[in-house]
């Protein structure tokens, strides 16, 4: 299984509308393209900048095939579309990683 993290750190004043469109809308969206098998978002506790939030989306892929395909097919416009939504209000960073155990 591949674990695709995205943690983006989000303006305080859109996150709620941000957390909202992420649950109703976003996050939907990726796992109907069928790359993914589950998706998870949490908010990460350890900061200390109030201007904004980070959350860790995790979405579980069974392969690097899925990942790939979703890269090249799907993630262009998903993102394309998170950025026009919130342009200037986040930071965004990707990671991928493998279960060993």
């Amino acid at each position: 299984m591949i674990l695709y993290n995205v943690t983006i750190s989000i303006d305080a004043d859109v996150e709620a509308e941000w957390v909202e469109w992420m649950k109703a809308k976003h996050i939907p969206d990726i796992l109907n393209t069928g790359m993914f098998v589950s998706a998870r978002i949490f908010r990460v506790l350890n900061e200390e900048d109030v201007e904004s939030t980070s959350y860790a989306m995790q979405y579980l892929a069974e392969s690097m095939e899925h990942i790939n395909l979703y890269q090249q097919r799907y993630a262009p416009a998903l993102q394309e579309e998170h950025h026009v939504r919130f342009r200037g209000k986040y930071a965004a960073f990707r990671t991928l990683l493998e279960a060993v155990s």
